[in-house]
């Protein structure tokens, strides 16, 4: 019983995505970096008015930013159908989210006056 469920397992099937599958991921993906990179922007410009805490908000939108562009690297890496790029790549994905949160974590901190 237990063996026949494992090889269930290991039987390859194959998916089919939508049509449109494609053009939403393009679009999410380039929505969110465009995002992102405006967020980062504004959060440096206004920094110097606004103090640290909106700097680490920035330097947050900038980890997010390259957390897409992380994801541009993996489907290239797809692309070329290189399974060790994609690992290479794939293994550090949520790095930047990680980074992100510490960052936004570090501005929420340094936020010292309250309205």
């Amino acid at each position: 019983m237990i063996v026949d469920s494992t090889l269930m397992l290991a039987q390859e099937t194959e998916y089919t995505a939508p049509s449109y599958f494609r053009i939403v991921v393009l679009v999410l993906l380039a929505l969110g970096i465009i995002g992102w990179l405006i967020a980062a922007v504004l959060g440096f410009a206004r920094a110097r008015a606004f103090g640290s805490s909106t700097r680490w908000f920035a330097l947050s939108a900038v980890c997010l930013l390259l957390y897409n562009l992380h994801w541009v690297l993996v489907s290239v890496s797809f692309i070329i159908a290189s399974p060790d790029a994609v690992l290479a790549i794939g293994q550090f994905i949520n790095l930047f989210i990680v980074l992100g949160a510490v960052c936004a974590i570090m501005g929420f901190i340094r936020l010292t006056h309250p309205r």
